[in-house]
């Protein structure tokens, strides 16, 4: 995973139009607070995610990437010029096609496009990253396009249904919850062999490794009870697990690569929460004014996260010419990733 030629381009984003608060949801949650005597506010206080996007009732995993797709060509990326196109998002169209078939016709590519589906929970963007500069790296292909477009209304409004319709009590709530923190977003980026940059302060993907124990893979499950909307998830087993996992990650990252905690400038993280981020910075002993985050106002994107907070982190202005930077992505199953980029 250590690459030497592998750059990102250009970066694009698409955000939902529709904005909803915390305390929107928990509006919506009234029959269940009422019978529980649960507090208002209680959402964003655990979370610290005041508000997310939710994209408008049937647009499709391929019509959001699509739309970073296309924001990604008008930034000057060659469309006749791309080899390969990746859709990298937990959420897709239907099992067959690839999803990556209906983003390539909305961005009208051509027919010289290799096209394919990576799906590993939230650290898909990661892995669709890692396999397409490894294809640069070789030769094989000069240009990569991935793609991710997430939308967690339909889990958001099933999971509301299922918390004030069922007889549920403070306990058996909770594997619930964290489905309350998914928002959307969609995010595309170009991925070139270095030769094709005519600039100095894009992105080089640097070196990383992979941490995977699925010992936990059950600590959070889609179609648990065979309906592909009801997730369920083990929210304080699985941040330990994950910290656990993170942590071995970083001491291999730090072995292979000779970084200390203090070497990024930059640190960017899957999107959880705030007591996920906390409880990853102070295992690994990151400075927490390094964090660059977006759950606050974007929730739980998915495989979207990561790669959005950074394209963020750019656009504001934290990624300047020289900063090193650490991705630090996790992915339920539990596999983790950590990468450096030096821009």
């Amino acid at each position: 995973m250590d690459f030497s030629k592998v750059a990102v381009e250009a970066m694009a984003y698409a955000l939902p139009p529709e904005v909803v608060t915390s305390d929107a949801i928990e509006s919506r949650l009234s029959p269940l607070y009422e019978r529980l005597n649960l507090p208002q506010g209680r959402l964003e206080l655990m979370t610290g995610i005041r508000e997310r996007r939710f994209w408008p009732e049937g647009y499709s995993a391929s019509q959001a990437s699509a739309e970073a797709g296309k924001a990604l060509l008008g930034k000057g990326v060659p469309a006749k010029e791309i080899d390969l196109l990746i859709h990298s998002a937990v959420c897709r169209d239907r099992l067959e096609p690839a999803t990556a078939s209906y983003v390539h016709r909305l961005m009208g590519l051509g027919s010289n496009v290799q096209i394919l589906d990576v799906s590993n929970a939230c650290l898909g963007f990661l892995n669709a990253l890692i396999l397409a500069g490894g294809l640069i790296e070789s030769g094989q292909i000069k240009r990569a396009v991935i793609v991710a477009g997430e939308n967690g209304r339909p889990l958001v409004d099933r999971t509301i249904e299922i918390l004030n319709e069922r007889d549920l009590d403070r306990q058996t709530i909770k594997p619930f919850f964290a489905n309350l923190t998914i928002g959307a977003g969609a995010v595309a980026w170009s991925l070139v062999h270095s030769d094709l940059l005519d600039r100095e302060d894009a992105p080089l993907i640097g070196r990383g490794v992979v941490e995977t124990d699925t010992s936990h893979n059950d600590l959070c499950e889609g179609d648990s009870s065979g309906d592909a909307l009801e997730m369920q998830t083990d929210s304080e087993e699985l941040l330990h697990a994950g910290i656990a996992v993170a942590t071995r990650a970083w001491d291999k990252f730090s072995l292979h690569t000779g970084w200390t905690p203090e070497t990024p400038e930059l640190i960017i993280t899957h999107q959880v929460g705030r007591a996920h981020t906390k409880a990853v910075f102070e295992s690994i002993g990151l400075d927490p004014e390094k964090n660059y985050s977006s759950f606050e106002t974007l929730g739980n994107c998915g495989s979207v996260s990561l790669p959005i907070t950074y394209s963020l982190a750019h656009e504001a202005g934290k990624a300047a010419l020289g900063c090193s930077t650490a991705f630090l992505g996790i992915g339920s199953g539990l596999s983790c990733i950590v990468h450096s980029v030096t821009n």
